[in-house]
């Protein structure tokens, strides 16, 4: 295994979705030990473990990616011996990840106050829709939910269109990514401390922090920003354009930059005509002047335009799907997506870690696991259980 920067700590992800188990994920990318808590098998449960297991277009190939590099458990949590397990791998762990409802741990008695008592090190780090304190949070929150709370979903779609999904589940993207970042911030403190403490990411904040001036420009201003579809308004040209097979984007929207964009279309002309010459005047006749540079796209083949473009180093590019990045040069040459092997998938690719660290890169070893495929692994050799201690556990339901 490949040494990452995270090697030799050790997390505890407990919870399910996406949410919190993409945080686990980043951090097992770059070498943590994660062990993913999943709920034992039911007798008559169609269902197992994290129904991220069981979701994907066409075939169940999420979990593999968001369980990658994971250890996996099975554990009771509402039963007090699941309980007592959980207490021990504690003991020996830096981190426990969750994104349960907010209380649902102090309902198991495995709150903080209890759980840094047996590692005053430890560090929680909390994911949830509006946060472990307020007047909502006690509320059920979903990634869409905290989107729209958040703001994204006002700006996310055509004008002319009710708020539209961005086609990705960013909401708890975000929200494990700034856990992520609060996780070694907190880890940081601890090295200079010993302490341990809470890192509260909420999805609905998560968002806020991408939401750039949006507030203050409403405070300040009186301006409520609004959806814009492809365009950002008073930015041109930098938008879609349409060619005779595909659309692309281009944006060139500095002075300099249009101004080389004017010589590979044939119009010089252009920069200096008073209509488009300077940043304001190109917003305020921004339609009129996509309009002119999509009859110019139009009877032309992306291939083409790209290439001239390229050529005048005007910033453009292909609107990619799956296809487009299988084949292309520059995902190939930085290794951007990888082969993993799996035992049901055999063409099974997915994206590569991010970022990447020069000495510590970290690598993607395994898909996601079978569900609890390391229960000997982490219950006989980490916590030192007998054979026949993991077998009756498992008898009764607790593992």
């Amino acid at each position: 295994m490949a040494q990452g920067a995270l090697d030799g700590l050790r997390l505890i992800e407990m919870g399910q979705l996406i949410a919190g188990p993409f945080c686990g994920q980043l951090m097992a990318d770059h070498g943590c030990e994660v062990i993913k808590v999943e709920p034992p098998r039911q007798p008559g449960d169609a269902t197992e473990g994290d129904p991220m297991r069981h979701w994907g277009n066409g075939k169940p190939v999420w979990f593999p990616v968001l369980g990658r590099n994971k250890k996996t458990i099975t554990l009771n949590l509402r039963d007090e011996r699941g309980q007592e397990l959980l207490k021990r791998l504690v003991r020996r762990s830096d981190f426990l990840l969750e994104n349960f409802r907010p209380g649902t741990l102090e309902k198991w008695n495995l709150g903080y106050p209890e759980l840094s008592a047996e590692n005053p090190g430890l560090i929680m780090i909390r994911v949830s829709g509006y946060g472990q304190t307020g007047p909502y949070a006690p509320r059920a929150g979903y990634g869409s939910i905290g989107e729209a709370m958040g703001g994204i979903r006002n700006l996310a779609g055509d004008p002319s269109a009710p708020p539209s999904r961005v086609g990705l589940s960013i909401g708890d993207s975000l929200a494990a990514t700034f856990a992520c970042l609060g996780a070694i911030m907190a880890l940081h403190h601890r090295h200079r401390t010993g302490e341990g403490q809470v890192v509260d990411s909420a999805i609905y904040e998560a968002v806020l922090a991408m939401m750039e001036s949006t507030v203050p420009e409403y405070t300040e201003a009186g301006h409520v920003r609004e959806r814009t579809g492809s365009i950002l308004p008073g930015l041109a040209p930098s938008n879609a354009y349409p060619c005779a097979d595909a659309d692309i984007l281009i944006g060139a929207n500095q002075d300099s930059v249009f101004a080389r964009l004017c010589r590979a279309m044939g119009r010089p002309d252009l920069a200096s005509d008073p209509r488009y010459a300077g940043h304001r005047a190109r917003g305020e006749r921004q339609a009129e002047l996509d309009a002119l540079i999509a009859d110019w796209t139009r009877p032309q083949k992306a291939a083409d335009v790209l290439a001239l473009m390229n050529d005048h180093a005007v910033p453009a590019g292909k609107i990619y799907k799956a296809p487009d990045m299988l084949t292309d040069p520059h995902f190939a040459a930085r290794e951007a997506l990888v082969k993993v092997a799996h035992p049901e998938f055999a063409n099974l690719v997915m994206q590569n870690v991010v970022p990447k660290l020069s000495a510590t890169p970290g690598k993607v070893n395994w898909a996601g696991p079978d569900l609890g495929a390391h229960n000997h692994a982490i219950y006989n050799e980490l916590l030192g259980l007998s054979d026949g201690e993991i077998a009756e556990l498992g008898r009764e339901g607790v593992i």
